[in-house]
């Protein structure tokens, strides 16, 4: 399945979700109509299907999904998170608890539909507590993974903000930063935070927030290869000047 491509993925996780198929089985009738969920939904239930030889697993997902559901609505939301949180000993707002929403490839911060809950887990292999905290060194690994990193950098912009919105309230993006570029160190990180609430005050567009991390991948702190004619955000120009302006950077 890693030939896949991410959409695929999650249309597989998704299916095996919902109706306990095993991986095979979901991969061939996605294939077999057109990768369009709906009507693998229909082509599966048309026809007796075989037991899936992981129901057992299957069913211990719907009793964790249960421990953590709200009792008034079909999702997991803060409560249920904060609880699963403290039952892996980890902080809800450790950076780890964003590498899992991003495989459950979650839609909303501190939400958990039943189909991204069920099938993150069934995508990390786990199907218990034990198990899953057992994955947190690994998924904090996969933090150092260049490739990784980057998905899960752009993937957050989506997940934090507001819903109906299409920026990134400040303060919320301020944090986000400071919790992921806690993982790269990058030098002028509270240089920019310090700008933006000086000289920008608004909400991040998505375009800046992702081609900030392009920005510190690439160009060196002393900003001795920044290209002024390069097709960078106006943000990121003016945060340029700034720096020079407060001889934080020799021009």
């Amino acid at each position: 399945m890693h030939k896949l491509s991410r959409s695929n993925r999650d249309k597989v996780q998704q299916f095996v979700a919902i109706t306990g198929a095993s991986e095979k089985n979901a991969l061939q009738t996605l294939k077999s109509s057109d990768w369009q969920l709906e009507a693998a939904y229909d082509v599966f239930y048309s026809k007796p299907q075989p037991r899936s030889n992981n129901a057992a697993g299957v069913r211990r997902l719907q009793e964790l999904y249960n421990r953590y559901k709200d009792p008034y609505s079909d999702m997991i939301l803060a409560e249920g998170i904060s609880v699963l949180c403290s039952d892996l000993q980890v902080e809800p707002q450790d950076i780890v608890t964003l590498v899992l929403s991003w495989h459950m490839n979650a839609a909303t911060a501190c939400e958990f539909s039943k189909e991204e809950f069920v099938g993150g887990l069934q995508a990390l292999g786990v199907d218990s507590i034990g198990k899953l905290q057992g994955k947190l060194s690994f998924m904090r690994s996969e933090l150092k993974d260049e490739q990784k990193f980057h998905e899960i950098y752009n993937f957050a912009f989506g997940w934090a903000k507001e819903k109906g919105q299409k920026s990134l309230a400040l303060d919320t993006a301020i944090g986000m930063w400071q919790l992921l570029f806690a993982e790269r160190e990058w030098p002028l990180l509270n240089h920019w935070c310090d700008f933006l609430q000086d000289r920008h005050n608004k909400a991040i567009s998505k375009d800046t927030w992702e081609q900030l991390l392009e920005f510190a991948r690439t160009v060196d702190p002393a900003l001795s290869n920044y290209d002024a004619e390069g097709a960078w955000p106006y943000l990121i120009d003016e945060f340029v000047e700034y720096l020079y302006d407060k001889s934080i950077v020799e021009k």
